[in-house]
């Protein structure tokens, strides 16, 4: 039989399974580990609110172990991701949390990989739509739907034109564009969302450019 969707896969054997909580659990997943550059070791997965709430009967545990594997929401593997997830040597853990959060169907996500680690806040917001909303704690407003760039630079002057200017002489076009910083003078983020998916050179150009740390492309799901 060939599923069409994750709701083809899920919806026989669990109770009420949604848009929210399946397909974009598996985007959440999905997109932590474009971001994370590959499949972790161990991830500590807590969980907030209706996620908290009804994760098992609705099979967001499964989607967001399906994403974390790679694994898009229209794969029939979503179904045994728990079992994909230990022959591929990933270990996942769910806390549930009390606390409450900005939007009812949040996950945060901490993958590990050797000295690796990434901190990842989703949220799914219907129909299968989510925003990554932080990584290791800058607030960022990511949906996926673009590809992205995420750039750890130094808050300087003149980093931010020194990396708009080398996408501008590449003629690469910008939809959104957002920084977020912890303190004045510190390590800030920034986040840019492309119309097109942009050549390894450039990235090179931009990770070489004064003031840029670290850059992570992350390519549309």
């Amino acid at each position: 039989m060939k599923y069409k969707s994750v709701f083809d896969i899920i919806g026989p054997v669990m109770v009420g399974p949604s848009s929210s909580h399946t397909a974009g659990a598996a985007r959440i997943g999905l997109l932590a580990r474009s971001l994370f550059g590959g499949q972790p070791d161990h991830v500590d997965i807590y969980l907030y609110g209706s996620f908290k709430d009804t994760y098992r009967g609705h099979g967001t545990d499964v989607a967001l172990i399906g994403g974390l594997l790679g694994f898009d929401t229209d794969d029939d593997r979503i179904i045994t991701a728990e079992e994909k997830a230990r022959e591929a040597g990933m270990h996942v853990q769910f806390i549930e949390m009390e606390e409450e959060r900005s939007h009812p169907n949040t996950a945060l996500l901490h993958l590990v990989k050797g000295k690796e680690r990434l901190t990842v806040e989703g949220i799914s917001i219907g129909g299968g739509k989510i925003e990554l909303v932080s990584i290791n704690d800058y607030d960022i407003n990511v949906s996926g739907n673009y590809p992205t760039l995420l750039i750890f630079h130094k808050d300087t002057f003149g980093t931010i034109a020194r990396v708009t200017t080398i996408l501008g002489n590449n003629e690469i076009n910008v939809s959104q564009m957002n920084v977020s910083r912890k303190e004045k003078g510190d390590i800030a983020l920034m986040t840019i969302e492309l119309d097109d998916v942009i050549e390894d050179y450039i990235i090179e150009e931009i990770n070489g450019a004064e003031g840029v740390d670290r850059v992570i492309e992350m390519k549309e799901s």
